[in-house]
């Protein structure tokens, strides 16, 4: 019982190609950059898009096959599809856009108006249901897609950048609600982002996709400790340094040296996490800090009490610090800094 996927397409300049499966109960993140294909791998699986190879399977029934001609259109699938920009119908209220979905599934208007009352009770929303789109918060409109898809009871759940509409502060509190209601689903889920904090928060299991190719799996805390390339980590949120060790020093292609503990001879990978990398204004003198770095400052993004910081210099970093640290040092971008990494807070792998 999982959702299967083995499909290829073309659009436009993308050639898409993947394979993955989701079991019941699970979060799986499709994480990567803008037009990697995230968005064209849901509209496949929602049956939007008719696929050139392969197909989908939903507990072992096939959606699509382009062997036998099978295609089952959208509104027959047991798929629900939250859009990126949640795609409420303006001249509907709340209440009618969720009954949507059941209407378009044959149910009767009485009927599908009363299960749409339940969800946004559940949502929290009864208050909201005579209300249109526009009068809605951006964390109301996310709710409301959110129950239009749920209403129909789906054996699968697609979200599209669910939280990409909103400003940085609704969206922690939406991010919370969200997980909550994933917890309740037990169907399979399919989280499209391009924001680690979200992989963090919602997701069992992330696919990396990039160019049309899903070129990392695994758990979050797999691909962080061992991300395969250094757009990988950059999306994971983490460092990830190349080179070649010999002795305790790692050298880097650009000739930047690293000093690392119990690592292997050869061309290798590190991993130094954000967490580990120290800042001040001065260099450091502390023994166990044996890689000090000059470094400008680059960019700041806060994520609630805590900052991350972009660094330039002879081994470019980020470092994750809290909102008092960052009030301390008073940083800002084109700041000066030193950067300090313990040998020992650097996870050496063979490449």
């Amino acid at each position: 019982m999982s959702l299967e996927v083995d499909i290829s397409l073309g659009l436009g300049t993308l050639g898409l190609d993947v394979s993955f499966d989701v079991r019941p109960g699970e979060v799986l993140a499709l994480l990567g950059p803008n037009g990697a294909g995230k968005s064209t791998v849901l509209r496949a699986i929602a049956g939007l898009l008719a696929v050139d190879r392969g197909g989908v399977k939903v507990d072992g029934v096939a959606l699509d096959d382009e062997g036998t001609g099978l295609f089952v259109p959208a509104e027959r699938r047991p798929i629900g599809f939250v859009f990126q920009d949640y795609l409420l119908f303006p001249h509907l209220s709340a209440l009618e856009n969720v009954a949507f979905g059941l209407r378009a599934r044959g149910m009767a208007k009485a009927d599908a108006r009363d299960r749409a009352a339940e969800w946004l009770h559940r949502m929290g929303l009864a208050d909201q249901a005579s209300h249109g789109p526009r009068s809605l918060s951006g964390g109301q409109a996310q709710r409301v897609a959110l129950a239009r898809a749920l209403a129909t009871e789906p054996r699968v759940l697609l979200l599209d950048e669910p939280l990409a509409a909103l400003d940085a502060g609704t969206r922690r509190e939406v991010r919370r609600d969200l997980g909550h209601h994933l917890a309740s689903f037990p169907g399979m889920r399919v989280l499209v982002t391009h924001d680690p904090v979200d992989v963090y928060a919602l997701a069992d299991r992330v696919a990396v996709l990039d160019a049309g190719r899903i070129v990392q799996t695994g758990t979050i805390a797999e691909v962080t400790a061992h991300p395969k390339s250094r757009h990988v980590a950059e999306m994971v949120g983490t460092n990830l340094v190349t080179g070649t060790v010999a002795g305790p020093v790692l050298t880097t292609p650009t000739g930047a040296r690293v000093v690392v503990a119990d690592a292997p001879v050869g061309e290798v990978f590190a991993v130094i996490r954000p967490q580990a990398v120290a800042l001040s204004l001065a260099a450091v003198h502390d023994v166990s800090a044996r890689n000090v770095w000059p470094m400008v400052v680059t960019d700041l993004d806060r994520m609630g009490d805590r900052v991350r910081v972009a660094l330039d210099g002879p081994l470019p970093l980020t470092a994750e610090i809290t909102v008092a640290a960052m009030a301390a040092l008073s940083l800002s971008p084109g700041d000066a800094v030193y950067a300090a990494v313990k040998a020992t807070e650097i996870e050496v792998y063979p490449a």
